[in-house]
């Protein structure tokens, strides 16, 4: 993010002066339910698998 933020700031420098503190990122995450017919096996298979798409398309 660090690099994205350097970039944006090169491109436009009039973002800076419009953010608080020149902060582009924010310290945070995100959390969403998964709902009542996933198992924990399938949620583990997610995230063994997450960065081969070709995986995630034959499992899920």
């Amino acid at each position: 993010k660090s690099i994205s933020a350097r970039i944006v700031v090169q491109e436009f420098p009039e973002v800076k002066q419009q953010l608080w503190g020149g902060k582009l990122w924010h310290d945070g995450y995100f959390v969403r339910s998964v709902g009542d017919n996933v198992t924990a096996e399938v949620i583990r298979r997610y995230i063994q698998y997450q960065h081969d798409p070709k995986q995630l398309e034959l499992n899920f």
